[in-house]
C-alpha cells in the first residue's frame, strides 16, 4: 500500500515556495521501494504555515511546516520523515488553530485532492445532491429557509428568502449565478474553495437549480484568479463526463448546465446588477432597483445571485439537515462564518468559526496579535467599505446585528489587522479614492462625493478650515450613504465616519 504525502498547491501556498517544494519531494523520493503517491491538495488556511507538508500515517495525517524546498531535501532525504524533526508540529487536526474551528463549508478544504471525484465521493460529497434529487423544489428551499442561512455580503439576506422569490417568479427559463468577483481587501475564502474544493461549490449550485427549476448556471469569478479558473474548469468537465451536470443529472431526468465566465477586474462587479450587465456582454454598471434580479435578473429572467460561500453551504445543510446548521451561531446569525485574518497579523489565514465569536478571539487568541509586534490599533472588518473597529472595541462579538448596531458589517468575513504606527487619517482617505476609482459612475453622490470627500480629507489634514471641512465632510458622507444607487457609495463612508468617531485627532 502506497504511502500519500500532501503538498498544498493553492495560490497562497504556490506563491511562498509549494511547486518548489514538491518538485524536492519528489526527487527526494524517487530511490524508495516503497510506492509514495505524492498528492496536490489544497491549502488549510494556516498561511504562516505555508508550505505545508503533510505525510499520512497510521496516527493519521502529520503536519510539518513551513517546509521550503531547501528544508524538504533535508526532510525526505532518508525516505518518510522522522516526527522528531523541529519541523514536525504533530498531528494535523490537532493543532489549535485547527482544532478550535468547526468546518462546515471548508469541510473537505486542505483534505481531498481538489479535481478528484473520487476523493470528494469518500468524503461525504454529493450526498445533499442526492436528497435534492429525492425532493420537491419547495421542500428544498424550506431547508435553505430553516437553516437560517444568509448572504455572505453587506446586506447579509436571508438565501431562503431569495430562492423563494425565485421559486415563486413564473418563467421558462431561470438562472444561477455564483458572484465569485471577490474582491475585498484581506478576503480570501472564495478562492480556497474554488482552489481546494470545487465539488462542493458544483454541488452546491446544482442543488439551487433544482431547488427553484433552473438550467442554467454560471460562475462569475474575478480575472485575477487564473488558478481558480482553471480548477473549476476540470472539475465541471469531470461533473458532465460522470453525469452530474447536464441533460439528466445521474439519470434523474432533471437538467442543471454550469459554465465559468471570467471577469475583467473590476471591483464593482462585486455588486450583483453590475456583475448581470457584465454576464450579458456590457460595461459592468449597477442597475436601478426594482426590478430584483430574483424577479428579472440576467437576461431579464429570474435569477439566483449568491456568492460563493452560500452556495459552498449548500450541500452541508442539505445533507445533515437545516438544524443540524442552525446548532451554530448565536441570534439570527446561524451557522458559521469564515473568517478571513490578513493585514499586520501573526498567524493569518482562514479560521471557520461559530458566529459569536468575539474580534479579540480571533485577533489577540487565533491570529497572535500584530506581525509587526507593536499593540493593535484597529482592524476593518468586512472589506474596503467596513468600518474601522478600534482595539477598544475589540469585545464586540461577529454577529451581522451586533456589528449593524456599532455601524459596522460583517461582509465577506475579512478581518484586516492595523497596528499603532498606521496612519488612520491616510486610512481614511484612502476610502474615499478607492471609491473614486472603483465606481461605475453612474449615480452622482458615488462619481463625484468620493472625488469630494478626498478633497475635503486633505484639506482637513492641511489643517484648513478643520471644523467647518469636518461638518462638511459628515455631512458629505449622509449624501454618499443616502443617495447612492448601490453599496458602492452607499457604504463608502463607513470607514471614514469610523475614523471620525474613534481617530479624530488623526484626521
Amino acid at each position: 500500500m502506497s504511502r500519500r504525502v500532501y503538498v498544498p498547491a493553492d495560490t497562497t501556498a504556490r506563491s511562498v515556495g509549494a511547486d518548489e517544494t514538491a518538485r524536492a519531494i519528489a526527487a527526494r523520493l524517487e530511490h524508495l521501494d516503497v510506492p509514495v503517491e505524492l498528492v496536490r491538495n489544497g491549502s488549510r488556511g494556516l498561511y504562516w504555515l505555508e508550505p505545508l507538508v503533510e505525510v499520512a500515517t497510521e496516527r493519521g495525517r502529520i503536519a510539518f511546516g513551513p517546509v521550503d524546498a531547501e528544508r524538504a531535501g533535508e526532510l525526505f532525504a532518508d525516505g518518510i520523515p522522522d516526527t522528531d524533526h523541529p519541523a514536525c508540529l504533530g498531528p494535523t487536526e490537532a493543532l489549535p488553530e485547527l482544532a478550535c474551528q468547526n468546518r462546515l463549508t471548508c469541510q473537505r478544504v486542505g483534505i481531498t485532492d481538489p479535481l478528484s471525484l473520487p476523493d470528494y465521493l469518500a468524503h461525504q460529497g454529493y450526498q445533499g445532491l442526492a436528497r435534492a434529487l429525492a425532493s420537491e423544489p419547495a421542500d428544498i428551499v424550506q431547508t435553505l429557509a430553516d437553516s437560517g442561512l444568509r448572504g455572505r455580503g453587506g446586506a447579509a439576506f436571508p438565501v431562503g428568502i431569495k430562492w423563494q422569490t425565485v421559486l415563486d417568479t413564473p418563467g421558462e427559463q431561470k438562472y444561477i449565478v455564483c458572484n465569485a468577483d471577490e474582491g475585498d481587501s484581506g478576503t480570501f475564502a472564495d478562492r480556497m474553495i474554488m482552489e481546494s474544493d470545487p465539488w462542493v461549490l458544483i454541488e452546491g449550485m446544482t442543488i439551487a437549480g433544482l431547488a427553484v427549476n433552473a438550467t442554467q448556471g454560471y460562475l462569475y469569478v474575478r480575472s485575477e484568479y487564473p488558478q481558480s479558473v482553471a480548477t473549476l474548469n476540470a472539475a465541471i468537465a469531470t461533473a458532465y463526463r460522470e453525469g452530474y451536470l447536464g441533460q439528466s443529472i445521474l439519470g434523474s431526468g432533471k437538467r442543471f448546465e454550469l459554465e465559468v465566465r471570467v471577469g475583467a477586474g473590476a471591483y464593482i462587479c462585486g455588486e450583483e446588477t453590475a456583475m448581470l450587465e457584465s454576464l450579458e456582454g456590457k460595461r459592468g454598471m449597477v442597475r436601478y432597483k426594482p426590478p430584483l434580479p430574483a424577479v428579472e435578473g440576467l437576461f431579464g429572467k429570474p435569477t439566483v445571485v449568491n456568492n460563493v460561500i452560500s452556495l459552498a453551504t449548500v450541500p452541508v445543510i442539505l445533507a445533515r439537515g437545516a438544524d443540524y446548521y442552525r446548532n451554530f451561531g448565536v441570534g439570527r446569525s446561524r451557522g458559521t462564518l469564515t473568517v478571513q485574518l490578513a493585514g499586520n497579523v501573526r498567524r493569518g489565514g482562514l479560521y471557520e468559526l461559530d458566529f459569536g465569536v468575539s474580534l479579540a478571539t480571533v485577533i489577540g487568541q487565533l491570529g497572535g496579535g500584530s506581525r509587526s509586534g507593536q499593540p493593535v490599533k484597529a482592524a476593518q472588518v468586512g472589506g474596503p467599505l467596513g468600518a474601522f473597529i478600534p482595539a477598544s472595541r475589540f469585545d464586540l462579538e461577529m454577529d451581522y446585528e451586533k456589528f449593524d448596531e456599532q455601524g459596522a458589517m460583517l461582509g465577506h468575513g475579512g478581518v484586516v489587522v492595523f497596528d499603532q504606527g498606521t496612519d488612520m487619517g491616510s486610512m481614511a482617505r484612502f476610502s474615499m479614492e478607492f471609491c473614486e476609482i472603483e465606481s461605475c459612475g453612474k449615480c452622482t453622490p458615488c462619481r463625484i462625493g468620493s472625488v469630494r470627500g478626498k478633497e475635503t480629507i486633505d484639506r482637513i489634514r492641511l489643517g484648513v478650515a478643520p471644523r467647518q471641512n469636518r461638518l462638511l465632510l459628515r455631512d458629505l458622507c449622509q449624501t454618499m450613504t443616502e443617495g447612492s444607487l448601490c453599496a458602492m457609495g452607499g457604504l463608502t463612508p463607513n470607514p471614514v465616519l469610523s475614523v471620525l468617531e474613534h481617530f479624530p485627532e488623526e484626521l
